[in-house]
Order: C-alpha cells, then structure tokens, then sequence
C-alpha cells in the first residue's frame, strides 16, 4: 500500500501506450518532447495524513514532500507545453456522481463549432467515460489508474503525446472520482474546476477544504433537481467562499442547460487569457 494516501500497488495504463503500462514500485526512464526524467517514481501517492506501521511521521512529511516535488517538476513541464501550444487546460474535479462527464459532454456539443476540444478521461478500470465522450466527436484518451485514486503530472505528459492537443485548443482534464488525492497534484493545468451536484451535502466544500481551496471555480451542478431536495444553496456558496474567499461559483444543470451559457462565457473569456502573449494565436 502507498505510505501517503493510501492507493494500493497497481498498474496505470493509457490508451496508446500499452507498452508503458507502469507498475507502483520500480525504476525506470522516458525521455519524451517535454518530459526529462530519470529516475524512479511511484503512482497513486496522495497528501500524508495517514499512519504506516514502523514508520516516523517526520519520514512519512518527507515522503510527501519528495512525491510532490517530483510531480511538480512534471507539471511545469506540462504548464510549459500548454503556455507555448496556447492550449487551455482545466483539470475538473468532483466526487463519483456529480455529473462530471455529462457537463462534459454536453459542454462538448455545445462548443465543438467554436473551438477544437480534447479531453484526458481518467479512472481507475473502465473506459466508459471516454467512448461517452468520442461520441461528442471530441478526441479523448483514457487512463486507469488501477487503485490509484487520482492523476498526476507524470501521467498526464504521457497522454499529451498520444493525444497530441492543437495548438490554441482546449484541453479537458476528467480526473478521478474523489475529493481528497487529487487536490495536492498539480498536473500543469491553468484551472481546477470543482463540481458539486445538489444531490450531495451542501457541507462537501468544508469537509474537503483542500479540493475547494486549490480550485477557481466550482460549478453546482444539477440545480434542476433543487425543488425535490433539502439542499440549502446559499449554505453551501458561503462554506464554498470560507475556505477559498477568491472562488467563483456558477449555478448549472448540464440536463436542462440553466446556467451553462454563463459557463460557456467563463471558458471563453478564460481561453483568451490563455492566449494573451502568443506570437500566433494572440494576434
């Protein structure tokens, strides 16, 4: 078992590269166009609040901060890459069942006339979220994380080859279902979006404060849904600006499309910040 979060020893695997199929615990190298590393590193590892038998909570800090920093180093790759591509990535976050590849889906549709979109679907077995996302026509790329519970930057550097994103394009980012692991792994995107469905706890954004901390927007989903439930909006937002007083917050149903033109704004007006300083597509 990981020593930090807890995700048992496994095997990623990404559409394309069955030949790096990576196992938890061995050394190996890739030298690819952004990626420049050596050395061995380990899938699946999350923020240190968990206690390994045998072993000093001093050694557990260290290991974390040695498995941030090297993902870190893989994401500024990655950041790197998307700043000279002028790709937008958003890297979109939520627990299982909040509507995420619906949103996806439907956002897809809804701007695949305006702008080129590509899309990293992550989970840890199936592929069911990436057929449902080919079917929008978009290009999209699996990986499985086996019992790994999030993305990291190494991973995702990976996708960028198969996937290959066109330049000025959009990049969607389908983490893992889970709102713990993958809020302490930057994986070079310029946002996290957090969703959160109405059929959930309007207490989700203080019980996981670090996911709504490390995230720009929050878009509450499934709002349709509202007059059948007890889910107190209002609460929710303030827990949501508590924990992070900058976040925006856009109220949607990807069902019944309220909202979702005020989120289609906020992708257009953040893609031209992407833009800004490109030689070519700032013109």
């Amino acid at each position: 078992m990981c020593t930090v979060c807890g995700c048992g020893e496994g095997e990623t695997r990404i559409e394309g590269h069955d030949d790096h199929a990576h196992d938890h615990h061995h050394d190996h190298g890739h030298a690819h166009h952004h990626h420049h590393h050596d050395h061995t590193h380990d899938y699946g590892q999350g923020p240190a609040h968990a206690h390994a038998p045998g072993m000093s909570q001093k050694r557990m800090v260290q290991i974390e901060q040695d498995i941030l920093s090297k993902n870190n180093q893989y994401a500024a790759a990655n950041r790197d890459h998307f700043r000279q591509q002028g790709i937008l990535a958003l890297n979109f976050v939520s627990s299982p069942g909040s509507g995420k590849t619906t949103l996806l889906a439907s956002t897809i549709e809804a701007l695949k006339d305006k702008h080129t979109i590509s899309v990293i679907e992550g989970d840890q077995q199936t592929a069911n979220d990436a057929e449902r996302i080919r079917a929008t026509g978009a290009k999209a790329l699996q990986i499985n994380t086996g019992k790994g519970c999030h993305l990291d930057g190494h991973m995702v550097g990976h996708a960028l080859e198969s996937l290959q994103p066109e330049e000025g394009s959009l990049l969607f980012i389908e983490n893992v279902g889970n709102l713990v692991c993958p809020a302490a792994f930057d994986l070079g995107e310029a946002h996290k979006v957090a969703i959160l469905s109405v059929t959930e706890g309007e207490d989700k954004p203080i019980k996981y404060p670090d996911m709504f901390y490390a995230s720009d927007l929050l878009l509450l989903n499934k709002v349709d849904l509202l007059p059948h439930l007890n889910f107190d909006v209002e609460k929710c937002i303030t827990y949501a600006q508590q924990v992070n007083p900058r976040i925006r917050v856009l109220q949607v149903s990807a069902t019944t499309g309220e909202g979702m033109e005020d989120w289609y704004r906020w992708i257009d007006a953040t893609r031209q910040m992407a833009l800004i300083g490109h030689p070519v597509l700032s013109a």
